[in-house]
């Protein structure tokens, strides 16, 4: 089971009922911006640290006094500094895996949908997409992927065709 994870809500949503069910692997996709080395990116288990945040302990993008930082993302849903203690405590437990997708990732992804598909993804999920891309092809035929496709991607055109050089 595979979402994309901001804060985290809608990962959650999906990744429920099977939180019990130890055959089932749940892996969230976070958005990693710039790339995770540049600093530019919205990685929050995968880079982050634990903190405080809305009176909750999860992890967080900040600084070494506790201060939130800046983060960055292509998608406006998933550019957040924070992530719900639902997470860090499916992380903590090893019941969840969380990686991250690079903002060109992420575009890559959302292309794939729209010429296999014909389906416009957000690009939210679009960075999810993209992780089952790569996670497909290294998995024997009898294994189900189910991922959260999330959104709509009409929102995102102005954005895509500004990082793809295209005009509208």
């Amino acid at each position: 089971v595979i979402a994309c994870v901001g804060g985290g809500s809608n990962a959650m949503g999906l990744f429920y009922d099977f939180i019990g069910d130890e055959s089932v692997n749940l892996i969230g996709v976070e958005a990693g911006g710039d790339g995770i080395e540049s600093g530019r990116h919205s990685s929050t288990i995968s880079a982050g640290s634990v903190g405080v945040l809305h009176g909750s302990m999860s992890y967080l993008i900040q600084n070494e006094d506790g201060q939130i930082i800046e983060t960055h993302s292509i998608s406006a849903g998933l550019d957040y500094p924070g992530v719900g203690p639902e997470h860090s405590w499916l992380n903590d437990g090893n019941r969840a895996t969380y990686v991250s997708v690079d903002d060109a990732q992420a575009l890559e992804g959302f292309k794939l949908l729209c010429e296999t598909e014909g389906i416009i993804p957000a690009l939210e999920p679009a960075h999810a997409v993209y992780h089952v891309s790569q996670l497909a092809p290294t998995l024997s035929k009898d294994k189900v992927i189910l991922m959260g496709l999330s959104g709509r991607g009409d929102k995102d055109m102005e954005t895509v065709a500004t990082e793809m050089d295209v005009r509208v």
